[in-house]
């Protein structure tokens, strides 16, 4: 018994090393693994927004870090695009 036991444990620690190394291998690095294992999920939610529908109105953050920007002051009829990402 105690046997299958410890086969079951190293089988279950390989296939979670295993999944995790091939998680760090799509994402780019164990940092971006990680960060969405522990960031990311928890805080993932599903909204209910369709093609077609309007956009919400929220309030943005300028590039200078000091003036804010609401998405309705900047729709209009030419496309508006917006670029969620970091360059660091």
């Amino acid at each position: 018994m105690r046997k299958a036991l410890k086969v079951a444990a190293l089988l279950v620690a390989v296939v979670l090393l295993g999944g995790f190394g091939w998680l760090s291998y799509q994402m780019g690095g164990v940092d971006q693994a990680y960060g969405l294992l522990r960031y990311g999920y928890p805080q993932q939610r599903h909204g209910e927004l369709k093609v077609g529908d309007p956009a919400p109105d929220v309030e943005l953050v300028a590039l200078d870090g000091s003036s804010r920007i609401r998405l309705s002051e900047r729709i209009g009829p030419k496309p508006l695009v917006l670029i969620f990402g970091s360059y660091t």
